[in-house]
């Protein structure tokens, strides 16, 4: 059963319309033309009619409370409650997503706010009403649930929901609470809301005057943009300005931090686990080992990420790496732009060996506007993709014409179609696929662009850039998500021994981490005092354990991918299953039967691999001992 909330993941006809002019400075969004914009009447016509179909929503809500205690009198009886409960959650979706994404076009503005935070309240209220589900369910007992199964074949789309609530019994309260826990939402979501609007919205962003005269307020587009400028008194300007704003700050981000760990700290304990890890990780079946496995494997792997930040110091010609190197663009000649035109071409083409219905798909995408493309003043920094299941996925971007954009923009479609067809193929119970599998399709993607992007060109200095970005594509998926998600461990382990989470000693911990992934004590890159402070804008940290996934997921699309470009037609079709099967069954196993086991070292020992293999390619181009 889809949980009911809308998921995020992170324009008409393109071709042959002039590529907007983007500002320096975030537009005004009247400023972007309509075809930019994705198209919120496809969710609603109005907010009227949003506001009209929230209505009937809350008063047809009280209908769940007609089933409690009567799911044992039949399997008819509990298919006709799973049903309404399924029709109820499709509606909160729909609901939730016109809101979230009409309060992401402006943070500033408080009525998508309001809209947003209603919505919230209302999934709280729903929450509530069908808290009694699970612990009335797992009453019933295991047989009994498969007797019901046997008899009614409608309840066939609810078989793994109901086998989830069967296996995490131990871990299920009494109705009471079950309900106490469900009308703890709004509560617990409070951190990451006090974030959103004070990152977004009300940050004092710094404002920098750049080496050609410009003066910049950097906003997160902003920062990201100049951050990788290729003047290095400029980004080390730009870096230290931005995290010691945020450092000024440490004191606010730390108390929202600790507000957010505390409730993970609560879920744990009202859930009986004996972690926080345990806790976030069984929700999809995933053992606390693979978690563990991955900070292991990836700091046994640290000599060949040093590797790669040594490459990077010869290339940029500086005589000691600072963190503030880290996104400058290796080949100082090539200065790769795509605007929006050429990158939906290229991305159309890289696609095609997943086949023409995937890539129409794409297509309908870019046609009928499924994509809010341009950064404008107020709108939620970032990228993502959010998936409904009556109406085709929305995409959030923030383009500023680069080939990071245009990765993005592939990674992010990669998320809608893993969405979308997985809508297609499965029932709205099973459409949800797994947190752990999310971003196996959009890392998949990129794989799919860059080798196609390699392909064209011959230029040594474009392919030198090119295979600097696939390794910049390791290094911030592999490497520094898992630095984050090993930051994230300590930290909750701290909590859990009862040691306060301030500011100051997050920023301590996080230095530490830091230096020690980027071989600061080596000599291998300098990380300044002030990046102590950069795990304050992660917005990620505010939905626990989440971010070690993007590293198991590139892993595995790696994987998955050099099999499908080798050309393998069995490949290719069990990797489309995959991204069809949504959440029929448990991650580890959807995984397993596409031919990827992430319980073994394998996928990560394979992506270190073929980054070794990169960096003797770009060794060879460069020349020289």
């Amino acid at each position: 059963m889809r949980i009911p909330k809308t998921i995020l993941i992170a324009a008409t006809a393109l071709v042959g319309l002039a590529t907007a002019s983007l500002p320096a400075q975030p537009a005004e969004r009247a400023q972007i033309p309509e075809q930019y914009k994705w198209n919120l009447a496809d969710l609603f016509p109005s907010e009227e009619a949003w506001r009209q179909d929230r209505e009937k929503f809350e008063a047809e809500l009280p209908r769940m409370k007609t089933f409690a205690g009567q799911l044992g009198a039949s399997a008819a009886g509990l298919e006709t409650a799973l049903e309404t409960m399924a029709t109820l959650s499709r509606q909160l979706d729909r609901l939730q997503a016109y809101a979230l994404q009409l309060a992401d076009e402006d943070t500033r503005e408080a009525k998508g706010q309001a809209m947003s935070r209603d919505m919230a309240r209302l999934a709280t209220a729903f929450a509530a009403e069908t808290a009694y589900l699970k612990p009335e369910i797992l009453k019933l007992g295991g047989e009994r649930i498969r007797q019901f199964l046997r008899e009614r074949p409608g309840l066939k789309p609810y078989d793994h929901f109901l086998d989830n609530i069967i296996r995490r019994q131990p871990h299920t309260g009494t109705d009471a609470e079950e309900r106490l826990i469900a009308q703890t939402g709004v509560l617990a979501g409070t951190p990451a809301d006090i974030f959103g609007v004070f990152a977004d919205a009300d940050f004092p962003y710094p404002t920098v005057k750049l080496g050609d005269g410009t003066t910049v307020t950097l906003s997160a587009a902003a920062f990201a943009l100049h951050r990788a400028s290729p003047r290095r008194e400029d980004r080390s300007q730009v870096m230290s300005e931005f995290f010691g704003a945020l450092g000024n700050y440490r004191r606010t981000f730390g108390s929202t931090m600790n507000a957010s760990v505390q409730k993970d700290l609560f879920l744990m304990t009202a859930r009986r686990y004996g972690s926080t890890l345990e806790a976030a990780l069984d929700v999809n079946n995933i053992p606390v080992e693979v978690y563990h496995r991955l900070i292991e494997g990836v700091n046994a792997n640290l000599p060949t990420f040093h590797r790669y930040l040594r490459l990077r110091q010869r290339m940029l010609g500086v005589d000691t790496l600072h963190y503030y190197d880290l996104y400058a663009p290796l080949v100082r000649s090539v200065d790769l732009e795509y605007p929006v035109e050429q990158a939906q071409r290229e991305i159309l083409a890289a696609l095609a060996p997943l086949g023409r219905d995937y890539v129409a798909v794409v297509e309908r995408a870019f046609r009928e506007r499924w994509i809010d493309l341009y950064p404008t003043s107020g709108k939620r920094s970032g990228a993502y993709s959010n998936g409904t299941y009556d109406v085709h996925p929305y995409m959030l971007l923030n383009y500023t014409d680069k080939y990071d954009d245009m990765s993005t923009l592939a990674h992010e479609l990669g998320h809608t179609m893993h969405s979308f067809l997985s809508s297609q193929a499965q029932p709205y119970a099973k459409a949800e696929y797994p947190i752990f599998l999310a971003e196996v399709a959009s890392t998949f993607n990129e794989a799919l662009l860059i080798d196609h992007v390699l392909r064209q060109v011959r230029d040594r200095d474009a392919r030198l850039s090119l295979l600097g970005n696939y390794l910049e594509g390791i290094k911030g998926t592999v490497f520094r998500q898992t630095q984050f998600a090993e930051f994230e461990l300590r930290m909750h382990e701290m909590a859990e021994r009862g040691e306060a989470l301030t500011g100051d000693a997050l920023a301590a911990l996080y230095a530490g981490i830091t230096r020690r992934y980027y071989g600061h004590d080596e000599g291998v890159t300098v990380v300044d005092d002030y990046v102590a402070h950069e795990w304050s804008y992660v917005p990620h940290f505010y939905r626990a354990y989440y971010v070690f996934q993007y590293a198991t997921s590139y892993t595995a699309s790696a994987a998955l991918s050099e099999r499908v470009l080798a050309g393998d037609p069995d490949a290719t079709r069990r990797y489309l299953e995959l991204i069809s099967a949504g959440g029929s069954d448990y991650p580890i196993a959807l995984l397993r039967r596409a031919g990827v086991d992430m319980t073994t070292r394998e996928p990560l020992d394979l992506t270190m691999r073929r980054m070794n293999r990169v960096m003797d390619e770009m060794e060879k181009l460069l020349g020289g001992p």
